[in-house]
């Protein structure tokens, strides 16, 4: 039987952002950045209120097809309860269709925010794995969720049995000298767009490639920073939507002829630079702000936090 909480609970859930890929580990591979949205979730005896704060107000659908009440909704179910009404306070700081994982986000958040009422119900709560499975059946593959859930780098993985697919992750441990840089540019992209630019098949010689090149890149981020920039080589993907983002595709090109690991932030546009540099190459920074990229240093991001009661903090 599913049961219905009280109206009057309060929980909240801090989510990171995260890319994906890095490069040359396609669906696999994945990072969370400190850049942070929080969420806070109240039930209600009836109805449904969105309240968007910072990226996305305005854009995003206000109803049951925004991306945290389906979580919360999908959420509840897989604990076996409901809720009779929600009121939904989103305060974004990712920033939307840049390819840093703000869908993900809003995922693992509201999921994370369906912990926190399960805990002051009384409840039994979701664990880790189950929230990485829940977050990764909304896109068909872990990178960026599991990155959302658990923090820092991950290495994630699909594996179907009949019909049924299960959704894991593993976390690695970053060198301590290695140094991110964000490039986040107002031009924005969809997954979905982008993704259709890719071939159904590849050559042999291009899939050993970026075999190879993903084995490598596992090193690198954790032993022999010093190979990240062949290591971030790719085949697969990043060439492949080249005309679709073609300024980012530049920006990319410049900071690699500079020796700079970079890669597309997911499916782009945005970019991530790996480095043990103490900042990035003057050249590419002024060509950065040429093109109209918001160019930071970030930090690593932690896996993502609820709450039950009071709100969290970012």
């Amino acid at each position: 039987m599913t049961s219905t909480l009280p109206p009057g609970l309060t929980a909240s859930a801090v989510v990171p952002a995260s890319t994906a890929n890095l490069g040359p580990g396609f669906d696999s591979l994945g990072l969370a950045l400190s850049l942070y949205d929080e969420i806070i979730v109240t039930t209600a005896g009836s109805g449904l209120q969105v309240d968007v704060e910072g990226e996305g107000a305005g854009q995003v659908p206000l109803g049951r097809d925004h991306l945290v009440v389906r979580a919360v909704e999908h959420g509840l179910a897989a604990a076996g309860t409901r809720a009779g009404g929600l009121v939904v306070r989103c305060r974004n700081d990712i920033p939307h269709s840049r390819g840093l994982g703000s869908s993900a986000a809003a995922v693992v958040g509201g999921l994370a925010a369906t912990n926190g009422l399960l805990a002051q119900a009384g409840s039994e709560t979701l664990s880790t794995t189950a929230l990485i499975q829940l977050s990764s059946e909304f896109e068909g593959h872990p990178d960026n969720a599991s990155a959302a859930v658990l923090g820092g780098a991950v290495v994630s993985w699909t594996e179907r049995t009949g019909e049924r697919v299960t959704y894991s992750a593993v976390p690695l441990k970053l060198h301590p000298q290695i140094r991110l840089f964000a490039a986040i540019p107002q031009e924005r992209s969809l997954t979905a767009a982008t993704r259709v630019l890719l071939p159904g098949l590849v050559s042999h010689e291009d899939a050993r490639f970026n075999v190879s090149r993903t084995a490598l890149l596992v090193i690198a981020l954790t032993e022999r920073p010093d190979l990240l920039l062949v290591a971030t080589e790719d085949r697969l993907h990043q060439p492949q939507r080249a005309d679709a983002m073609p300024t980012s595709a530049e920006y990319l090109g410049l900071l690699r002829r500079c020796g700079i690991a970079a890669v597309l932030s997911g499916a782009g546009p945005a970019i991530i630079a790996f480095t043990t540099r103490p900042d990035l190459p003057m050249e590419a920074l002024e060509f950065g702000a040429a093109k109209g990229f918001v160019v930071s240093e970030t930090k690593v991001g932690a896996g993502v936090r609820w709450t039950s009661g009071v709100a969290a903090r970012r």
